[in-house]
């Protein structure tokens, strides 16, 4: 049986890369993580299961397509069937995007709140559901297409409810969608 390999970014916790650690079928392996945040609590994690953790800091860098550049070049000395976003904030460029496949994870339905503070303005729209998205990787932000998505009612959720519960699907879909775009 071979392993399809994986790449992780990340730049904040770590909670879902951390969810695909101790959850991913053994048909897939993570094979290094990547992190625009030199102070990520994400990196311990990757320390602490034994994966390879890549800090390219997106600070040091004036144009995005420069830092597309490092990821590239980074991650392209490995065999990686799938790049899979994971609380990643960055937009990529065209440079990273045209050479790999990557996955993203927004917690809200899209179209709907592209974008920053997606939960906080799921939660205060107009509509009786909110959820998240897994999508394909493009060059509009949260435009790819979209490989699944997972709803949850929001009524009688105070925002702390609301939150809690978007961070627990959100984790499922990910890996949902992992398998989806490998099998």
């Amino acid at each position: 049986m071979e392993q399809r390999s994986i790449a992780v970014l990340f730049s904040g916790n770590g909670t879902n890369f951390r969810y695909l650690l101790e959850n991913l079928d053994k048909r897939y392996k993570i094979v290094v993580a990547l992190t625009n945040n030199p102070d990520a609590k994400g990196i311990d994690i990757a320390h602490e299961f034994g994966i390879e953790c890549i800090v390219i800091n997106s600070k040091e860098y004036k144009e995005r397509e420069d830092f597309d550049r490092e990821v590239v070049s980074a991650l392209s000395s490995y065999d990686l069937d799938l790049v899979v976003l994971a609380g990643f904030m960055r937009i990529l460029t065209p440079i990273f995007i045209e050479s790999f496949k990557a996955i993203n994870l927004h917690p809200s339905l899209l179209p709907r709140h592209k974008g920053l503070r997606a939960i906080e303005r799921s939660y205060e729209d107009e509509y009786a559901d909110g959820g998240v998205s897994v999508h394909f990787v493009s060059s509009e932000l949260d435009g790819g297409e979209i490989i699944l998505q997972k709803s949850i009612s929001k009524e009688n959720l105070s925002f702390d409810e609301y939150n809690r519960v978007i961070r627990g699907i959100e984790k499922e879909a990910l890996l949902e969608a992992i398998y989806r775009v490998l099998e």
